[in-house]
């Protein structure tokens, strides 16, 4: 299992903070540190989708305006990619249990627990 967000993240802190209480082990992935790559935004939007995953709530989507700058699915990828914490977090990617991997974006406890 692995958890990607910014460590000082409330939701990120949250799902840390339930995983580690329930036993389970996982590897966390900075995205400070370790900026995702175009191909794994594209692998979290096939396995959820773009609304999900673009964070429109988020003091970067405010300080960047894009509210009023109307963006292509294209663009909102590549704004992504440049400001990584447009993505909403955490992101728990996991196998489930027929070994296919599974992404749960955002926290979610009844979820999560789900997992656990």
């Amino acid at each position: 299992m692995r958890v990607y967000g910014i460590p000082n993240c409330g939701s990120v802190k949250k799902a840390r903070i339930l995983l580690e209480s329930s036993g389970v082990a996982y590897e966390f992935v900075d995205f400070k540190k370790t900026p995702p790559s175009k191909e794994q935004i594209l692998h979290w939007i096939k396995k959820t989708s773009l609304e999900a995953l673009f964070n429109t709530k988020g003091t970067t989507y405010k300080k960047l305006g894009l509210k009023e700058k109307n963006l292509t699915d294209e663009q909102k990828i590549q704004t992504m990619l440049t400001h990584p914490t447009l993505i909403k977090r955490p992101i728990i990617e996991f196998d489930d249990a027929k070994s296919q991997k599974k992404v749960i974006v955002g926290y979610d406890e009844a979820l999560i627990k789900a997992l656990i």
